[in-house]
């Protein structure tokens, strides 16, 4: 496995308009490394911990991004540094974000994440959530998050017809919630979807950030 060779590969197939997120998960550092003097820039990770350990061991202008999950009692150790969070799913994660970003002098970006799969085990808000979000009195006095689009995760599942509507219907979210929300703004313009398995039909459909590790890195360990 050549990182290097994976990262050009990737890369020479995705559109001018989608950035790659290399997705870093239980990774160690010279793997990171090798994925940084190829020139990668973006790297996306899931728990806080290994995160937060990873930024402090490596080189400052990398941009991290914070994929997983997040607890509002971990926000604290990523706000000081963290480039973007896809994945928030309620008011409480975003009111936290917004403190702790304000105790940093930082605004910080953020995607909406939404559950668009047919898996109970996936993370995510629905429309009606977000919009209840975006109409609140307590949004509008948040000064230090900057929605800057929406997160999905498709079904795991061999049936691109499946994975295609999925991704569809995240493409409709941003678009109702940009024309009804953000029409004046060119910050919200981020579509996170795809992955290893399914970033080529993701761009297909109107991503703008993949989230690709193991055809970069290869498989994660689990272990760690």
């Amino acid at each position: 496995m050549c990182i290097v060779e994976n990262l050009k590969k990737i890369k020479s197939n995705l559109k001018d308009s989608v950035r790659l997120v290399a997705v870093s998960k239980t990774k160690p550092l010279s793997d990171i490394q090798e994925a940084y003097k190829a020139g990668q820039r973006i790297f996306g990770e899931n728990k806080v911990q290994e995160l937060t350990g990873k930024y402090e061991s490596l080189p400052t202008d990398i941009q991290w991004h914070m994929i997983g999950h997040l607890q509002t009692n971990k926000v604290k150790q990523i706000a000081p540094f963290v480039s973007m969070i896809h994945s928030v799913d309620s008011l409480k994660l975003l009111k936290v974000i917004n403190k702790e970003a304000k105790k940093n002098n930082r605004v910080i970006k953020c995607l909406f994440q939404f559950f668009i799969a047919d898996e109970t085990t996936k993370f995510g808000m629905d429309i009606k959530i977000a919009k209840s979000i975006l109409s609140s009195d307590e949004f509008a006095e948040m000064k230090n998050v900057n929605i800057a689009g929406v997160m999905g995760v498709a079904t795991n599942t061999p049936y691109k017809d499946q994975i295609r509507m999925e991704f569809n219907n995240l493409k409709q979210i941003f678009d109702d919630l940009k024309s009804k929300y953000f029409s004046e703004s060119c910050d919200f313009c981020e579509i996170s979807m795809g992955m290893s398995h399914d970033y080529q039909i993701a761009q297909e459909e109107g991503s703008t950030l993949v989230r690709v590790g193991s055809l970069i890195f290869g498989n994660r360990n689990y272990n760690i």
